[in-house]
């Protein structure tokens, strides 16, 4: 079992991918689920769940940003409004979510987490692979911070555009993600993604804040 646990679609103040149009990728990649973690909402894991396919699951998530950094709430049933570090841990556990640090310890990100020794027992799981994480010492880093403190491991693509979706995720004999994730039996894949992405990013959210200023 296969899957991408960081994508973003349209409803991401950064993305422009149609929900639709991920899924298809997604299949078409063999990817067998993925997990829409928009930024500050829910809106695309739960559009996506409107076009359930056998042939892939849906983990409705969001990326939300704390006064500390982003967080991810993965398998999340209602949005989350707060951007109050514990506020936002607690809504997540009160829907019985996972509670996962994306991107640690990149220092090109100004919204990234940094944890510390003692936000260990806050989280769940960490980002240990992320496509979009330029230099790979990051990605090393939060290996290392997992190992050291025992936590579960994802990774994702961080998908912004149609050829990076799929690019990184995890895999698992479990077919009960969950599962497979709170237990730690799960292995890495991943590549990171071609630099023009960052600079297409960069562009997208220069056009939208333009745009509305107008």
């Amino acid at each position: 079992m296969k899957y991408d646990m960081h994508i973003h679609s349209k409803y991401s103040s950064d993305g422009i991918l149609d929900v639709k149009e991920i899924i298809k990728i997604a299949i078409k990649r063999g990817l067998n689920g993925i997990a829409i973690t928009d930024h500050n909402t829910i809106k695309g894991g739960m559009e996506a769940k409107k076009y359930k396919n056998a042939d892939l699951e849906i983990i409705v998530g969001s990326e939300i940003m704390t006064e500390k950094g982003e967080i991810i709430g993965l398998f999340l049933t209602e949005e989350i409004t707060s951007n109050n570090l514990q506020d936002v841990i607690q809504a997540i556990k009160d829907q019985d979510g996972i509670i996962i640090i994306p991107h640690p310890f990149d220092e090109m990100r100004h919204c990234a987490f940094h944890p510390g020794e003692e936000d260990d027992k806050f989280f769940d799981g960490i980002e240990v692979f992320n496509s979009r994480c330029i230099f790979q010492r990051y990605n090393d880093n939060a290996i290392e911070f997992a190992r050291r403190h025992k936590l579960s491991i994802t990774a994702g693509s961080d998908a912004h555009f149609r050829n990076e979706i799929g690019n990184a995720g995890i895999i698992t004999e479990k077919e009960d993600i969950r599962e497979a994730i709170q237990k730690n039996e799960i292995e890495i894949f991943g590549n990171r993604t071609l630099l023009t992405n960052h600079g297409l990013t960069k562009i997208l959210k220069l056009w939208r804040k333009t745009n509305s200023c107008i």
